[in-house]
């Protein structure tokens, strides 16, 4: 996807005839800039530093499973980070596999004695049960992005030696090895270098080390399960949420869209949280974090690797974060005994062709030509409260520059400043050419758009001062 042009950069003009006492300002303004730089740099490495210093010398082990050397070849063991002073530096593409466990005592085999007489299902301590949160995320030093593919739970795959299930038992019935074979096979063999398992117990105690997490949500979200403990009681609108709130909102599912739009709300914590905590103040806090979750941590990164990718985030563009969603569809009831999401293979190599460098066959052959605009589904969201009369302007200039399938969806709850053209299927350049024509709005690589789109566009305040610009006659 190609970065978008500022404001400054489109409305630059000609340099002014007395350019020269300018000229020399800016020289030294430049130099300036430079220095500052440089100086931010260096601050973020001797943070590094003293995190890794720090970590090493206090923390424990971050590995809690036993693997067999079946289960470690699994991963590639291969060195993903420098040596010596390049220890912050990512030296290669790496493939990590997330796991979100949420556990409760009849998942394990061995539950805690004192969870035996409680008359509810409390979340404990432990790796062994089912992962109802999956992520593939990509680091890629080469083309400085990130790409975080979420994996529905309900996902119906064929787990080798246990028969056809949702993806999420693949934890249970074979702990991270098994999880990796599955997600791979799902995935047309991408490789997988290294994983993270985080219980429910420790994602409530990182967004407190984080120091919560200032998200919208998007609507009253109220909930009660008495067998398992669970009360989600939150109102709508924009707020700071400590990590009870914020685990509320990530295990909210009970909707029209279900699991996926529990993913989508997923999606926007995560960038709330990359947008506001992923700075080097974040990585010296390093070693507080990690012994305040360690304990609800089970990961084959060492802490060196760990915070090579942290360093990574750090330094990556914001609109290089592009957050995908497993392709797909509901299953109808009239399928199968249970409800599933059933995955797109042809969706899925297109996809990891484009963001995770996987070639495919079945990606070239009969795959839409999302490029020319008359194949892409368009979706309008508007968030500034207009009638639906006022988006006719707009609805008239996509249909000027080729786009056929355009359609008006659900208004988008969250008052925009900034519209966002959401690249609903992972295709950015097409998002960008969107942008392009408009003239306005903030492209972004993520799944929380319609659900049956290929670009979502979430319409801000921004369209109400372009309006202008595009004439009824248009």
């Amino acid at each position: 996807m190609t970065i978008q042009r500022t404001s400054a950069e489109e409305n630059q003009s000609s340099k002014p005839p007395n350019s020269k006492d300018k000229n020399s300002h800016n020289s030294k303004s430049g130099r300036w800039l430079w220095f500052w730089v440089g100086m931010s740099g260096i601050a973020m490495v001797s943070a590094t530093a003293g995190a890794l210093l720090a970590v090493s010398l206090t923390s424990t082990p971050l590995q809690q499973a036993q693997l067999s050397p079946k289960d470690e070849a699994v991963f590639d063991g291969d060195r993903i980070s420098g040596g010596g002073l390049r220890f912050s530096e990512l030296t290669r593409p790496v493939n990590l596999l997330v796991m979100g466990m949420s556990v409760l005592p009849p998942d394990i085999q061995n539950p805690p004695p004192e969870t035996k007489d409680l008359g509810y299902l409390p979340q404990v301590n432990s790796f062994d049960g089912l992962a109802d949160v999956m992520l593939l995320l990509k680091f890629d030093p080469e083309t400085k992005k990130v790409a975080m593919l979420s994996i529905p739970r309900d996902t119906r795959i064929e787990i080798e030696g246990h028969g056809t299930k949702k993806i999420n038992a693949t934890n249970l019935e074979g702990g991270p090895a098994l999880t990796a074979t599955t997600v791979s096979n799902l995935l047309g063999g991408v490789g997988i270098d290294r994983y993270v398992r985080i219980n429910i117990l420790g994602v409530g105690k990182l967004i407190d080390a984080l120091g919560g997490v200032t998200v919208y949500v998007p609507k009253d979200m109220k909930y009660q399960d008495d067998s398992q403990h669970l009360y989600i009681n939150l109102k709508a609108g924009k707020q700071h949420l400590n990590g009870d709130q914020a685990l509320q909102l990530l295990r909210f599912r009970h909707d029209a869209l279900g699991d996926i739009g529990r993913i989508q709300r997923q999606q926007m914590v995560l960038r709330a949280l990359m947008d506001q905590t992923l700075n080097p103040v974040t990585v010296a806090q390093l070693p507080k974090i990690l012994n305040v979750v360690k304990e609800h941590i089970d990961t084959n990164l060492t802490v060196e690797e760990l915070v090579a990718l942290v360093g990574f985030g750090v330094r990556t563009n914001r609109s290089n974060m592009q957050m995908l969603m497993l392709p797909g569809r509901f299953s109808e009831k009239t399928e199968y005994n249970a409800s599933y999401w059933l995955p797109s293979r042809r969706g899925i190599a297109k996809l990891m062709t484009q963001h995770f460098g996987l070639e495919s066959l079945e990606s070239s052959n009969d795959a839409p030509n999302f490029t020319d605009p008359g194949s892409l589904r368009v979706a309008i969201q508007d968030s500034t409260g207009s009638d639906r009369s006022e988006l006719r302007p707009l609805l008239r200039a996509l249909e000027t520059a080729g786009y056929r399938n355009i359609y008006i969806s659900k208004p988008w709850s969250e008052p925009l400043e900034v519209s966002n053209i959401i690249a609903q299927q992972g295709d950015g350049d097409s998002a960008e050419s969107i942008r392009n024509s408009l003239g306005f709005g903030e492209v972004r690589v993520e799944s929380t758009g319609n659900l049956d789109s290929d670009i979502t566009i979430q319409i801000g305040k921004d369209w109400l001062q372009q309006k202008a610009i595009f004439p009824e006659s248009r």
